[in-house]
């Protein structure tokens, strides 16, 4: 069975081995990298493995589930700094420790800015984002567009993950039930939420909102960097 380094380039098949859901993100990984996200497919993932390709279903439930495991193991990638008390140098090692994960995997935003809903490694960067912030002593809600342009810009990740405006409210009991969850594992994400959602609070994103907060802060930016200039010289 062909083993391809790039479209056209056979080489042997990997060795079968015990399968696993984190030894298929792995080798799902390697293959996009290669090739292009594009490419990859449950056949040529399992050609790859030496294995049979209805194998893979026990582990991945199709290529959406597949796609999702992709986006929680690239984001799973990114290393958080040790917490200092200097929230600026905190935020840029998190983001730049991003931009290097991103780096690595050129395809890997497509496929995480097309995910519906985090998984748990998503929700460890977006707390340390956000613990950050508010150590730093930013509001919850500059957090929040905080939380946008840094995620957008090195992510490519824009979704809103609170919009209270959904058709279809969660059960109640169901919706107790996750706050506390997030409360104890995520508290930062858990305190944004409930400023979303409650009468009177932030209320759900709006893209054209969250792109003109995005662009006042670079210009507000260059105009210090510009006024700083000027006085320099």
């Amino acid at each position: 069975m062909p083993r391809r380094t790039a479209i056209g380039t056979p080489r042997p098949a990997r060795t079968q081995g015990a399968l696993s859901r984190d030894r298929i993100l792995a080798v799902a990984v390697e293959l996009a990298d290669e090739d292009g996200i594009a490419t990859l497919s449950m056949r040529r993932l399992a050609q790859r493995l030496g294995v049979d390709p209805m194998s893979l279903y026990n582990h991945v439930r199709d290529k959406e589930d597949l796609l999702d495991g992709l986006a929680e193991t690239i984001i799973g990638e990114i290393e958080a700094p040790p917490v200092t008390d200097d929230w600026r140098s905190t935020l840029a090692a998190t983001i730049l420790a991003a931009r290097s994960t991103m780096l690595r995997h050129p395809w890997a935003a497509g496929v995480i800015e097309s995910r519906a809903t985090p998984g748990p490694a998503t929700m460890r960067h977006m707390e340390v984002v956000l613990r950050t912030l508010r150590d730093g002593g930013f509001s919850v809600d500059l957090a929040h567009h905080a939380l946008h342009v840094l995620g957008s810009r090195v992510l490519g990740f824009s979704q809103d993950l609170f919009d209270d405006r959904a058709a279809d409210e969660p059960d109640p009991d169901e919706a107790a039930r996750m706050a506390r969850a997030w409360a104890t594992a995520f508290p930062n994400i858990a305190e944004l939420a409930m400023a979303v959602r409650h009468d009177g609070g932030l209320g759900g994103c709006d893209d054209d909102v969250e792109f003109r907060f995005w662009l006042d802060l670079i210009l507000d930016g260059l105009e210090e960097r510009r006024t700083a200039a000027r006085r320099a010289s």
